[in-house]
């Protein structure tokens, strides 16, 4: 062989892995990623076993800009993005509790996989087991699972291990995953009056936000970091998130709202799916997500 056509197929080699080492590192930042489903949260529109696609240049690939993720705060920005989150979207986020207290902290790669019932500025609540955005005229999610949440009795659900007290370590006042709400989903800027009652609902976010749990003084006054405040402006967007499967769902009925921040991206297909032995799902290959 001419050593100049050698040379030539060794260059091009070269490049040609190159290529893909840059690609296999822009991709799953700049891009797209992929993720498995270990749960049945979101059944039965996803399953345990499912790889799901997650698009970044919808909404905006997040960009660290520390990577010592042993802090428990993130420190990032966004890419600009095609198009906001929505109602109703399928949204991958890292989990707001992956470090077991009850304030927001941010563990790496530790993500769920959750409907978007509310995004910031909307009021979402529960009615009777079903999710409700006031910008909606119809429910938000899986209306099957919805209707038997509505129509099991406490008693029986608490038979089965459900949790019936929604945001119980926050100090939510007496709602439950059944009736919620109404509750304003924060966006930057948006100001509520603070109170007893706001302050228990919204306490971990101001937290999140300040460092600080609000206050209650001896006469009424909220007190954050020893500074009296009679409405709060929140810093950050907040987004409402609800599991498909109500009954077993580990999400912001629980949890709080999640900050714009923890948003990893948008899922809009399930790319393949493995059964419990290994083998593929062929009826869930590049399935779209609704």
């Amino acid at each position: 062989m001419n050593k100049r056509v050698l040379f030539t197929a060794v260059e091009s080699a070269l490049v040609a892995v190159m290529v893909l080492m840059v690609l296999a590192v822009v991709l799953p930042v700049f891009v797209c990623d992929q993720f498995r489903i270990g749960g049945h949260s979101m059944s039965p529109t996803l399953e345990t076993g499912d790889h799901v696609l997650v698009n970044k240049l919808l909404f905006g690939a997040r960009i660290y800009r520390d990577y010592d993720f042993s802090k428990p705060d993130v420190e990032s920005f966004r890419m600009p993005g095609f198009r906001k989150i929505r109602p109703g979207d399928i949204v991958v986020f890292n989990s707001t509790d992956a470090r077991g207290d009850d304030t927001i902290s941010f563990r790496i790669n530790y993500v769920y996989a959750k409907r978007c019932i509310g995004c910031p500025g909307d009021t979402v609540w529960i009615d009777g087991g079903f999710y409700r955005n006031s910008r909606l005229s119809a429910p938000v999610g899986e209306l099957s699972c919805q209707r038997e949440l509505s129509s099991i009795p406490d008693e029986a659900l608490r038979d089965r291990g459900v949790v019936m007290d929604a945001g119980q370590f926050a100090g939510w006042p007496g709602w439950t995953i059944r009736d919620f709400g109404p509750f304003y989903v924060p966006r930057e800027g948006g100001c509520i009056s603070l109170d007893g009652q706001s302050a228990r609902i919204y306490g971990k976010l101001i937290q999140y936000e300040t460092g600080y749990w609000p206050e209650v003084s001896a006469d009424g006054k909220i007190l954050i970091g020893g500074k009296e405040y009679g409405e709060y402006v929140f810093l950050e967007n907040y987004y409402f998130f609800g599991g498909d499967n109500v009954i077993d769902s580990k999400d912001s009925r629980y949890i709080g709202p999640v900050p714009e921040e923890y948003i990893v991206g948008i899922a809009t297909h399930v790319l393949f799916s493995r059964d419990y032995d290994g083998s593929l799902r062929k009826d869930r290959f590049l399935k779209a997500l609704r």
